[in-house]
């Protein structure tokens, strides 16, 4: 419950504050939110799974976003940032997607 209501508060919060994002992050913005995407539903599957710990959900949540980013921004280093970034994207997709079915299965026994 203490999560939903910090989501709740986060969502209105950032609708108030209408936040801007600085230009040096704006590229490591979405590849960020789809490492955090992934994260969530692995730990969402682990819940339905019955194999949660909510330590290896953090560090996996946190260690996503990083290293996500870090690829993103070596890939800016080497001058190939848009090519890294896809390819982040569609691995992280093809997880997120994974996750998704798996905990459709689980809900929908389909």
């Amino acid at each position: 419950m203490i999560a939903v209501l910090g989501l709740v508060i986060g969502v209105i919060a950032g609708l108030v504050i209408e936040p801007t994002v600085p230009g040096w992050m704006q590229p490591y913005l979405p590849i960020a939110v789809v490492a955090a995407l992934d994260a969530v539903l692995g730990g969402l599957r682990a819940v339905l799974d019955g194999i949660f710990d909510d330590r290896v959900f953090v560090v996996s949540f946190l260690s996503n976003i990083v290293v996500a980013a870090l690829m993103v921004y070596l890939g800016d280093q080497l001058g190939v940032g848009s090519q890294l970034a896809t390819g982040v994207v569609v691995v992280l997709g093809i997880r997120i997607f994974s996750n998704a079915a798996a905990i459709r299965r689980h809900l929908f026994k389909a």
